[in-house]
């Protein structure tokens, strides 16, 4: 999903970029921002709670 989720992101700003996004468009990209923002959080915790220091 990640990845697919990254391409409509793309394609999306693309899209802003060469002719602009309907509202529509515009409230999908923002949505489809927030799903990806929580879930790299989510991975990088998931690293961060793995993480052991050793002394």
């Amino acid at each position: 999903m990640n990845k697919e989720l990254i391409e409509k992101i793309n394609s999306l700003a693309k899209k802003q970029r060469e002719v602009g996004l309907s509202e529509e468009e515009k409230e999908e990209q923002q949505r489809l921002r927030q799903e990806y923002l929580r879930l790299f959080r989510m991975e990088f915790k998931k690293i961060l709670d793995s993480i052991e220091t050793v002394d």
